[in-house]
């Protein structure tokens, strides 16, 4: 059972020596651990650092392509160097590198396919009180949308087993934290959350500049694979809504033209039947859009087929 813990960077020659001094050189049930390093276009020292602290794994990114970017790319280079098993860490020591034991459990016991490390947002001393509302916010608006019981939405502290790592698609090029745990779900996958503990803050975040950047890159996020991998049921919800509204129009002029023989509420019935035709139509794309997913998905397990060929032909 081989793990490999991956490691985006950028910048990170202070923090690195930190985040890497601090893995496990041993964990139970696992036969061997690699380190993978993704170069995302840093300008310093990152890789003549991590080199000399014996890392031999790295991706390369042909520059600074973002989180995103680099997190798939990490998974592509783990699954090719044989990894059974990946976690994902932060370079600035966020994590509690002790907790990977912690994290991979539940795959090591074949209970999940996907696992996140909670952090304790409300006990986070360099979290201020609106970004730690914020996270829990967000978390709760995500486990509506991905009908999952995540915990902690935007940690990046997580593992994966290969067949995860081989189904899972991003694309969106600002974070993976929130669109794969849609796929998750979509894609039949066992996710579980587990306690991890974090260390003191050794920089800022590179990712989180502006909070309201932040959120609103993540509303945006959300909404987009809500409507990639809940199709259905985002336009059936929009055709109700659009439906609803008619008929009460439709009633309200019915109402008036009964009784007060409907002076004056012609407007009612235009309105109302502009809002029931386009309930109708919205409908339609419901239906489309639903025929469209499942190709998707048929396509999307050609390519997970694909990337197994690719693998064991390496």
């Amino acid at each position: 059972m081989k793990l490999v813990i991956q490691i985006p960077c950028y910048n990170e020659e202070m923090a690195l020596p930190v985040t890497l001094n601090a893995l496990p050189k041993h964990i139970e049930g696992i036969d061997e651990i690699e380190v993978l390093i993704i170069n995302d276009g840093s300008t310093d020292n990152t890789v003549e650092v991590a080199k000399s602290y014996g890392v031999k794994s790295f991706v390369d990114m042909p520059h600074n392509c973002g989180l995103a970017k680099a997190f798939v790319a990490g998974l592509h280079k783990s699954l090719e160097i044989g990894a059974d098993i990946i976690v994902n860490t932060d370079a600035d020591n966020q994590y509690c590198a002790d907790d990977i034991e912690k994290l991979i459990q539940p795959i090591l016991s074949k209970e999940a396919d996907i696992v996140i490390g909670t952090r304790p947002v409300s006990q986070i001393e360099h979290f201020s009180l609106l970004k730690k509302f914020l996270q829990k916010l967000g978390s709760k608006v995500m486990r509506v949308i991905s009908s999952t019981k995540v915990e902690d939405a935007p940690s990046g502290f997580r593992a994966f087993t290969r067949n995860a790592a081989l189904q899972l698609n991003v694309f969106d090029n600002y974070t993976y934290t929130l669109e794969t745990i849609i796929q998750a779900r979509a894609k039949g996958l066992i996710l579980k959350c587990v306690p991890v503990n974090v260390n003191e803050d050794l920089r800022e975040s590179k990712l989180v500049k502006n909070m309201f950047d932040y959120i609103r890159r993540s509303v945006f996020t959300m909404l987009r694979m809500f409507i990639i991998y809940r199709p259905f049921r985002f336009f059936a919800i929009l055709a109700g809504l659009f439906f609803v509204l008619g008929t009460l129009l439709g009633l309200r002029f019915l109402y008036y033209y009964i009784f007060e023989s409907g002076s004056g509420h012609i407007q009612s019935l235009i309105l109302s039947a502009i809002l029931i035709i386009t309930g109708v139509q919205v409908g339609v794309i419901a239906v489309l859009s639903e025929l469209l997913s499942i190709n998707r998905k048929l396509l999307e397990d050609i390519q997970r087929r694909l990337k197994m060929f690719d693998l064991k032909n390496l």
